[in-house]
């Protein structure tokens, strides 16, 4: 029998905040933690691409996931993002997470040397048997070169332990195609924002938000409404965000949305390179469209 859901609802893709030297500023990791609670998110994503796992050491990366646990206290559920481009290394980071009490686990598809279809049903199948939390795949294939097919999810949803799947390949056939083999065996949730509502209408369980850095309330607000069944105003709401959203992806993710977390008086900090500053055009066009949906003056 599958294991429930992890959450429903807006879960954010948490930044991780850097100081001034560039170690992790676990006082401002607070901060923004609180923040999120206080404005209703859902479910908070550790270590993600938008935390920059890729440039955490394991030691790092594994002492955000237990000060978010920690911070969080039960009060909501925490994923960690624990994927990596080997099966190895991925199954230590999603043993060592599952010990820190993390609620389920986000695991992306490997990047760079990527992997056969088959190759990815070994992959996750090995990472699943390993741990006793539920998981959610992360399909992005823009980010890895790596697309998880409609056929390789319906077999997937087989395993007890794999409970979901964060779609953000953007095409919208694939994910009405994955729907109609596995929707009622998986949960489907959004990863881009732009396509929040859409998914939501065709049964998807809700959004692991980059937006929701920057507008918490908001994104809970849209999804819920989705959720509901008000469509209309989900829809309007979809369509008010839609600019600061483009403008949170005009560079690299997180580069944006770091700088709109500065923006709005957090201490975020850079990015790691090889993630390097914002163009200060787009940093006026960020501005201005926050100022437009209402975040600063």
């Amino acid at each position: 029998m599958r294991t429930k859901s992890i959450f429903t609802g807006s879960c954010c893709a948490i930044v991780t905040p850097f100081d001034k030297n560039g170690n992790t500023n676990f006082e401002e990791l607070k901060k923004i933690v609180e923040f999120q609670i206080e404005n209703k998110t859902d479910c908070i994503c550790a270590c993600g691409t938008t935390g920059e796992a890729s440039t955490l050491n394991d030691k790092e990366h594994l002492e955000v996931i237990e000060f978010i646990v920690d911070t969080v206290n039960g009060r909501i559920p925490v994923i960690a993002g624990t994927g990596s481009n080997d099966t190895r290394h991925g199954i230590e980071l999603c043993k060592n997470a599952c010990s820190l009490g993390v609620d389920g686990l986000l695991i992306v598809t490997p990047y760079y040397n990527k992997t056969s279809q088959r190759g990815l049903i070994h992959n996750y199948s090995v990472m699943a048997e390993c741990v006793d939390k539920p998981i959610i795949l992360y399909n992005v294939p823009g980010r890895t070169g790596c697309n998880i097919s409609p056929a390789t999810l319906n077999t997937l949803a087989d395993h007890p332990n794999i409970v979901g799947i964060k779609e953000a390949s953007g095409d919208m056939s694939q994910f009405i195609e994955m729907m109609a083999l596995c929707g009622d065996r998986l949960d489907f949730y959004s990863g881009n924002d732009d396509i929040n509502v859409p998914i939501i209408s065709m049964g998807g369980k809700g959004a692991i938000s980059v937006l929701a850095n920057v507008a918490p309330r908001q994104a809970h607000d849209m999804v819920q409404f989705a959720l509901d069944g008000d469509f209309k105003q989900a829809a309007k709401m979809q369509c008010e965000a839609l600019d600061l959203i483009n403008s949170l992806f005009c560079e690299v993710n997180p580069i944006p949305v770091k700088e709109g977390m500065n923006i709005l008086g957090f201490n975020a900090g850079p990015t790691r390179l090889p993630l390097y500053e914002m163009a200060p055009e787009n940093v006026e066009r960020l501005k201005n469209s926050m100022k437009n949906y209402g975040l600063i003056k």
